[in-house]
């Protein structure tokens, strides 16, 4: 049999030459269509336009705008269609659930597509992590394409649970849901051209594959670096200045706006007519419960055009742009050729869904999912029932005094938060206008909840070295009592913060007994917590499960940081990351991001 492998579905969707024949003659009215949608009104991502016309379906792709007739029709008047959506990079560990479950809500907010890094997974059980997100990726009506992580440990100054060489990710470039090399965020590397960093280059680039960045920070000469470097995208700008000059030396930028990191409001600015096709909608990183709650990239769309941008403009940021950039080819439009991949809209302006369609399917109406297959819901495999990814040292609350009796400087190194933002602020305070310090004469450092003062710990957790680096956090908002998380990026390590050593120690323990997860405590007590028994970063149960225990989070965490109003579990699990300024903690001590080295508590 004669086949056209058109692009990737489930596997691989593939045309035979008969479906190929019926296109062609379902497109010339030679036969009739399977679907017809009559006077919709189409989203022209091309033109950036819209006008009403009839669609045609056939075999789950479209095959002609015109006078069209099928068996099923949809009267389309006063409604609107446009394609199916793509989050141009998301990492699903983030959402707490599988891909199982995280396709039916992103289905739900009008994404069919999404291009995933499984980098977390990664950096707990390596290949592994990359096989387990690919399985649980197939047989569902959802398309998952990955990009392959490219740096695990994402640096040298952190502890991961494995190491990715080029070597190890070199034959995953044949399986056809692979689209290019993740974001490459150690700059070090590629601009001293270490040699495993080359390869990785090199390997994707050999494969006509794509290559994303994250450049927090760089100056417009180390995008120069990254672009030479075949680096492609990047989706850590913070503002209209930097992505302007990112765009200006070919790179795409991918707007984000996840559960912390908020920056689409900042970048927005930048996006005009002239330059929109360089731009791409994303969610990074974003727990389940907020999806659910306040939609993905559709929301995006949505709060875009009520800023002021041109409809057709916000919805091609999120639909042909991504297929354009990540060469998915037959996605992203209402057109002949193109997967019948589309939502119809009831109202344009606030981007509201009245239903989606995958491949030419119903898969979404009234907000509720059609024929959801239950049966996907599966355990753990059988290969993973075993993994423990969680071994920590035997602790005590001696491992979570901070010493400050040999001091160089009476200036205290200081974490503070940024709410909804990854970045972090190196503040320096003196020791003695600290409440719980005034009379400087402590040999430990005393938490300061007067002072929004209180403690970090990251604890490698994969190989039980015994690493525990501590600091000081303002920002948190806790008065009382700890949380904790086994998802401590990149290397996710256990990361805790609290206001006494007594709590820490309990949270750290009880994380170790559920073999990972979330927990909030206060005097000896678990106030809430949830269970992910997926290298301590995701759960196999269905994910109405998983948002009511984390609306049981968010409620406990109340009572420990009353005035708090973001997300202090994702902004928690940032602080462990070395690649993001100003300053963060990593298993290994206190590191100053701009400088690129440790630094003492006391300096």
């Amino acid at each position: 049999m004669n086949i056209i492998i058109i692009t990737l579905q489930r596997e691989v969707l593939i045309l035979n030459k008969k479906q190929l024949i019926n296109h062609i003659k379902a497109s010339s009215k030679s036969i009739k269509c399977d679907l017809v949608i009559k006077n919709v009104t189409i989203i022209d991502v091309f033109n950036k336009d819209r006008f009403i016309d009839t669609v045609g379906i056939k075999d789950g792709y479209i095959v002609g705008i015109g006078d069209y007739d099928a068996p099923e029709i949809i009267d389309g008047t006063n409604k609107y269609i446009c394609p199916g959506l793509i989050d141009a990079h998301c990492h699903i560990e983030s959402s707490l659930v599988t891909p199982i479950e995280y396709y039916k809500v992103a289905l739900l907010n009008g994404i069919t597509s999404v291009i995933a890094d499984p980098h977390e997974i990664s950096n707990v059980m390596g290949t592994d992590g990359i096989n387990l997100m690919l399985n649980y990726s197939t047989k569902i009506p959802f398309d998952i394409y990955f990009m392959l992580p490219s740096c695990v440990p994402g640096t040298s100054f952190e502890s991961s649970g494995a190491t990715l060489l080029a070597e190890d990710l070199k034959g995953f470039y044949k399986n056809n849901k692979v689209l290019g090399l993740a974001e490459v965020m150690d700059y070090p590397a590629v601009s001293n051209c270490a040699e495993n960093m080359i390869d990785k280059l090199y390997d994707a680039i050999n494969n006509n594959k794509v290559i994303d960045g994250h450049s927090a920070g760089f100056t417009s000469m180390m995008t120069n670096t990254y672009r030479s470097a075949n680096i492609l995208t990047d989706h850590e700008c913070n503002n209209s200045k930097e992505a302007i000059e990112k765009i200006r030396r070919g790179m795409y930028v991918l707007i984000r706006e996840g559960s912390v990191a908020k920056n689409l409001k900042d970048l927005l600015p930048a996006v005009n007519e002239s330059n929109s096709n360089r731009f791409c909608l994303c969610t990074d990183d974003k727990h389940i419960d907020d999806i659910a709650n306040n939609g993905s990239i559709n929301s995006s769309i949505a709060y875009a055009i009520k800023t002021g941008l041109k409809p057709e403009t916000a919805i091609q940021m999120a639909t042909i742009n991504p297929s354009t950039l990540y060469k998915l080819n037959n996605k992203g439009a209402i057109a002949p050729g193109y997967i019948a991949d589309f939502v119809l809209l009831d109202n344009l302006e606030e981007f509201k869904i009245s239903s989606v369609y995958k491949e030419g399917k119903l898969v979404v109406t009234d907000n509720k999912l059609i024929n959801s297959d239950n049966d996907l819901i599966k355990e753990l495999p059988s290969e993973y029932k075993c993994y423990n990814s969680i071994n920590i040292p035997n602790l005590s609350e001696d491992s979570f005094k901070i010493n400050i009796s040999n001091k160089k400087s009476e200036n205290l190194n200081i974490i503070e938060i940024v709410p909804n933002k990854l970045e972090s602020i190196h503040l320096k305070v003196n020791i003695s206008d600290v409440d719980s310090m005034k009379n400087n004469k402590y040999e430990y450092f005393k938490c300061s909840p007067k002072d929004d003062l209180i403690k970090i710990s990251v604890i490698e957790r994969h190989n039980a070295t015994g690493n525990i680096g501590l600091g000081i956090l303002k920002g948190l908002g806790i008065k009382e009592g700890a949380i904790g998380t086994t998802i401590a990026h990149d290397s996710h390590n256990l990361i805790l913060a609290g206001t006494n050593d007594k709590d820490m120690l309990f949270a750290a323990k009880e994380l170790e007994k559920m073999h990972g997860g979330i927990i909030v405590v206060k005097d000896g007590i678990v106030l809430a917590h949830i269970t992910l028994e997926i290298g301590g970063l995701m759960t196999a149960r269905k994910y109405i499960e998983i948002e009511s225990d984390l609306e049981k989070l968010h409620s406990a965490v109340k009572i420990i940081a009353p005035n708090i109003n973001f997300n202090p579990f994702l902004t928690l699990s940032f602080l462990s990351l070395p690649v993001i300024p100003d300053i963060k903690i990593t298993d290994k001590g206190l590191f100053d991001v701009v400088n690129f080295k440790f630094i003492d508590i006391c300096e």
